[in-house]
């Protein structure tokens, strides 16, 4: 039976990758506002308000993290959503008129925004999940204003894979692991703080 130890390694970092950050991740889905998208009592106007809080993650992530990976991650322009939520809003009737920054990243590193990009993609695996909660909904039951959750369609998957590849084949050519799970500790953490406001 052969081996590859670099698969091993690689595995090994996003193992400690998903351990280091899964408090994190589990405090962001206990918030109410979370939970409300998952409730089978969930009403439009939580469903509205989650799109427009996500509205402002997605908008820092493709302003300022995106260049980041410009010539790096080759389907990096498909993973553009915030128009999807814009246009799911616009279904629902509910203008976003103000963005709120939710990532402060003046000076960070690129393996930091790789942290950062992880947490926001994986949002997109666990949007499906919720999709199924949201299309219960008459409103929502069709193919109108739920392209965000939507994700990537039948491709999320795969496309969740392939960032997972780009992720720890970088980690392994630049040897840094830790900055990338500091990335995004802080994603999981300004992102619970967006949610969290009273």
């Amino acid at each position: 039976m052969s081996t590859n130890p670099t698969s091993t390694i690689a595995s090994n970092f996003l193992n400690d990758l998903k351990t280091q950050t899964s408090d994190y991740h589990k405090k962001l889905e206990e918030l109410p506002v979370s939970m409300s998208i998952m409730s089978p009592n969930m009403k439009v106007e939580d469903y509205t308000y989650y799109l427009s809080l996500m509205h402002d993650v997605h908008n820092d992530t493709e302003g300022f993290i995106f260049p980041f990976f410009s010539n790096s991650i080759d389907d990096l322009e498909q993973r553009r959503k915030k128009h999807l939520i814009e246009n799911d809003l616009l279904f629902l009737n509910s203008n976003k008129s103000n963005t709120e920054k939710v990532f402060q990243t003046e000076g960070i590193s690129e393996a930091f925004a790789l942290g950062i990009l992880y947490v926001v993609e994986g949002s997109t695996l666990g949007g499906r999940f919720i999709l199924k909660n949201v299309s219960k909904l008459p409103k929502l039951s069709g193919e109108k204003g739920v392209s965000y959750f939507n994700g990537y369609g039948d491709k999320t998957g795969s496309f969740w894979k392939s960032f997972l590849n780009f992720l720890a084949e970088y980690e392994q050519e630049h040897n840094n692991g830790e900055e990338i799970i500091e990335g995004a500790i802080f994603a999981f953490d300004s992102i619970y703080k967006h949610f969290d406001r009273k």
